[in-house]
């Protein structure tokens, strides 16, 4: 793999007056070039102190963080400066200058490293055309919705040339229908230009749309990573698990204890397997979730269900789905 970034037994400990926090413990990964890599984990993970690493806007206490084969550890602050050039930010709560009109905003990393103020206001309107903004140029921010203030923050973003665009929780303050026309832009902006994207969030369903690549922290360590493809179909650790089956329903009226979950892809998530097999036992399941998504232009699924008390007729069940193709996996804990 080509990669941009390599992070080598990062962790970051930070000190109080009468305590100390260790934020990341020893983490490794490497992204490539071009990819959406996404980074995922409940609140207070450390995900958003792993990508102020990335540009070192937080120092790692220990490990080094490789950009092309640089590493910042060892650049001075002129060099560090010159690095993050390259390695643009979006946030989620825009952190655009309320007093600059739209325009202005974009041109303001431009004027940070002293582009002439006719070159900058050029290659502003071309990016404001690139995100769909260009008739709100002379607006201000407070006249914005949210999801035109994260376009303006992406053309922003995107003024200096980057290589690598860090989105820490870009889309967390959007509602639904805005947060997949953002996703769909940064798809497309990273598509046309080939800049490397890293996408900090907590909502697997974000990962799901756009990343082909996903690291999973928990409790300040790396859990999992891998294609989204793999980890979201078979989930080796309790944390992955816990973000793709969302397991924060119980069922107590339910008798059986024994669920299975079902991954499905291509033909089979049309075809009407759950319902052949339940004319073929002449046996009931629970469907307790199911969900379909689009990963890398592939139709994926997932079905947890309930099985009958009856031990042989459950693997029964288990025993068609199989000769089917399907992926079966026992879930524990599922129903109470």
């Amino acid at each position: 793999m080509d990669e941009i970034i390599k992070i080598q037994h990062v962790s970051k400990t930070f000190v109080g007056k009468d305590n100390q926090v260790e934020a990341l413990k020893d983490i490794s990964l490497e992204i490539g070039r071009g990819d959406i890599y996404g980074i995922i984990g409940m609140s207070g993970a450390g995900k958003s102190t792993l990508v102020r690493c990335l540009n070192f806007l937080e120092r790692p206490t220990g490990g080094t963080v490789l950009i092309e084969g640089q590493d910042l550890g060892a650049l001075d602050d002129r060099g560090l400066r010159e690095m993050r050039t390259q390695i643009a930010m979006i946030f989620q709560h825009f952190n655009l200058l309320m007093q600059r009109t739209v325009l202005d905003n974009v041109c303001f990393p431009m004027e940070i490293v002293g582009k002439k103020r006719s070159d900058a206001r050029k290659r502003a309107r071309e990016l404001l055309e690139i995100v769909g903004l260009e008739e709100k140029a002379d607006a201000y921010p407070v006249q914005l919705s949210g999801g035109q203030k994260q376009r303006v923050a992406i053309a922003r973003a995107l003024a200096n040339h980057p290589k690598i665009l860090l989105c820490d929780e870009a889309t967390s303050a959007l509602d639904p229908t805005t947060t997949r026309s953002i996703l769909k832009l940064l798809r497309e902006i990273n598509e046309q230009y080939g800049i490397t994207i890293v996408i900090i969030t907590h909502e697997m369903s974000v990962v799901q749309e756009i990343c082909s690549h996903v690291a999973i922290i928990d409790g300040g360590t790396l859990a999992e990573s891998g294609t989204v493809e793999q980890v979201f179909s078979a989930p080796r650790t309790a944390a992955a698990r816990k973000l793709i089956f969302q397991m924060v329903h119980r069922y107590p009226v339910m008798q059986g204890k024994r669920c299975i979950r079902v991954v499905f892809d291509g033909n089979s998530s049309f075809e009407p397997v759950i319902a052949n097999m339940v004319l073929e036992c002449r046996c009931p399941v629970n469907i307790m979730k199911a969900e379909t998504e689009d990963i890398g232009g592939r139709a994926h699924g997932h079905m947890v269900l309930q099985l009958p008390e009856d031990a042989p007729m459950a693997e029964k069940m288990i025993t068609y789905l199989r000769e089917r193709k399907l992926t079966v996996e026992e879930v524990t804990g599922y129903v109470e």
